[in-house]
């Protein structure tokens, strides 16, 4: 961040905080300005019986990936994976708890992953406007299948080698 939220001044001196560390502020109002960044969760779906992971590819690319999107304003993460997870494959949650959270710099967001449990494997409810391909796959296979050096993978290979 560069300028000031409150007056559109220059940010270039950084006061230390002994709570906060360096924390810009403004030259020409004084007010201190924290560092903002956007939210989004990522979810690992578990079938009912919690031997399959859903996997899906989006927008044209064949990775395999978590279902993954942006908290709404009003939302907390919990919300926003149970709606993200509805509008992009129709299945419903019946449990959730959280894995694992990591700044992904890449989009300056703040990533939440959650292992989630869902009601049924049917995705019959897949919305093909966001989703291209979902599939199931036993852990091993999911291991393998997902994207390479991703976010994902991290998030998906935390939660295997705890399950081991």
């Amino acid at each position: 961040m560069k300028y000031c939220m409150d007056c559109g001044g220059l940010l270039r001196e950084e006061f230390h905080s002994e709570r906060e560390g360096l924390v810009p502020r403004c030259t020409k109002c004084g007010a201190y300005q924290f560092p903002v960044f956007s939210c989004a969760v990522s979810m690992i779906i578990l079938s009912p019986d919690r031997k399959r992971i859903l996997l899906i590819q989006q927008y044209g690319r064949q990775d395999n990936i978590l279902t993954a999107g942006y908290i709404s304003k009003g939302e907390n993460a919990e919300q926003a994976a149970v709606r993200e997870i509805s509008e992009e494959t129709g299945l419903e949650i019946k449990d959730i708890r959280y894995n694992k959270s990591e700044y992904f710099p890449k989009t300056n967001t703040l990533m939440i992953n959650f292992i989630c449990t869902a009601s049924d494997d049917d995705l019959s409810g897949i919305d093909s406007d966001e989703v291209d391909h979902a599939e199931w796959f036993s852990y091993e296979q999911a291991r393998e299948k997902i994207k390479p050096d991703s976010l994902a993978k991290k998030f998906l290979l935390m939660f295997l080698d705890k399950e081991k």
